[in-house]
């Protein structure tokens, strides 16, 4: 049974930092590709970092050069060290994963977490 669990999740002030993690368990962690949603009351979901069996990260426009995702295959965790927030970085952020590139980068991966939520004041 795969099981995904963020954690890190919390409310912080404009130009604060968060680092998320995500517990992956019930699938070989380094053979799947895996990444980062999000989801604001109201608006889309929306990709935000993801990052291949390689390694090789990709990030939405939006966050490149304030988000860092990275992943610890000996821990079996995804991480996402989120700097300089914004409060339009206000969200549900999701871990995803997928032995699919194309399903994870069309947001149609098969598993999901259950969320953790992210809040930045200004």
């Amino acid at each position: 049974q795969v099981l995904l669990v963020e954690s890190g999740g919390d409310s912080v002030q404009a130009g604060g930092s968060l680092r998320l993690a995500c517990a992956a368990s019930g699938f070989t962690f380094g053979n799947y590709r895996m990444g980062w949603f999000r989801q604001a009351p109201g608006k889309e979901r929306e990709g935000v970092a993801y990052v291949w069996w390689d390694g090789a990260p990709i990030y939405a426009d939006s966050v490149k050069g304030r988000f860092t995702i990275s992943k610890d295959n000996a821990k079996n965790t995804l991480y996402l060290q989120m700097n300089s927030l914004k409060p339009e970085d206000t969200a549900m952020y999701y871990c995803v994963a997928d032995s699919s590139h194309y399903r994870l980068w069309t947001g149609s991966a098969n598993y999901w977490g259950q969320g953790t939520q992210v809040t930045v004041s200004s």
